[in-house]
């Protein structure tokens, strides 16, 4: 079983649920070997590198076309923080197929920034550009929540979606020496961190379904460009 892992914040509950949830070796082993960024992720689950993963929900779309998906994604809550658009400069993330496509489906023009780096920029006291959460617009326009990215398999899908399942069960609290790891490597405070966590929703529900939907016939609509194998 090979599990890709984004090694961004807004995976931390589920890193840390992870750790307890029983798997052969063989699946943490190789999910500590394989720490990525939503692109590469991408590419590596379109050429079979790996069974499953939080997949972009823009390469995502195949999975959920046959309906290789769990009910279990990484979904803005009205807010996400760590998707923006810096209004200033024009420049897509390449690491982040998804959040550039939505760039182009509501019609901006700017700096992508995603993870850490938009994070780091939020929170920053000192004066800064005008921005735009792209979480909040989708839901100005949409009433909706948006799905980032999903959690897709192409093998396994049994073992997974009871993984997702459990997931979604369980209210994750993270210890404080992980909080104290993540703060210092991301550069973010303790309180930050947290506050950023609130805006998060893991559980796929029917509102997040149809937004998903929205978003598919957007990008069909807009001709904007999905990840493709080759």
């Amino acid at each position: 079983m090979r599990f890709g892992k984004i090694d961004y914040l807004n995976l931390l509950p589920f890193d840390i649920f992870i750790k307890g949830y029983p798997t052969p070796s063989s699946f943490k082993q190789f999910l500590n070997h394989r720490k990525t960024y939503p692109a590469r992720l991408n590419k590596d689950f379109l050429l079979r590198h790996i069974d499953a993963g939080f997949i972009s929900s823009i390469a995502g779309y195949n999975a959920w076309r046959k309906k290789q998906v769990t009910p279990c994604a990484i979904i803005g809550n009205k807010k996400v923080l760590s998707v923006l658009v810096v209004l200033q400069k024009a420049g897509f993330d390449t690491q982040s197929a998804t959040s550039n496509a939505l760039c182009e489906v509501l019609g901006l023009k700017g700096q992508v920034l995603i993870g850490d780096k938009a994070l780091r920029f939020y929170y920053q006291e000192q004066p800064k550009p005008d921005f735009v959460d792209l979480a909040t617009l989708w839901y100005k326009k949409t009433g909706l929540p948006f799905v980032f990215g999903r959690f897709c398999y192409q093998a396994h899908g049994k073992f997974y979606i009871k993984m997702a399942k459990a997931f979604n069960q369980r209210p994750i609290k993270i210890p404080h020496y992980i909080l104290e790891q993540r703060a210092e490597q991301s550069g973010l405070t303790r309180a930050q961190i947290l506050h950023y966590l609130k805006y998060i929703l893991y559980r796929v529900r029917p509102k997040e379904e149809f937004s998903l939907r929205c978003f598919y016939r957007q990008v069909r609509l807009k001709r904007a460009p999905r990840p493709r194998r080759f």
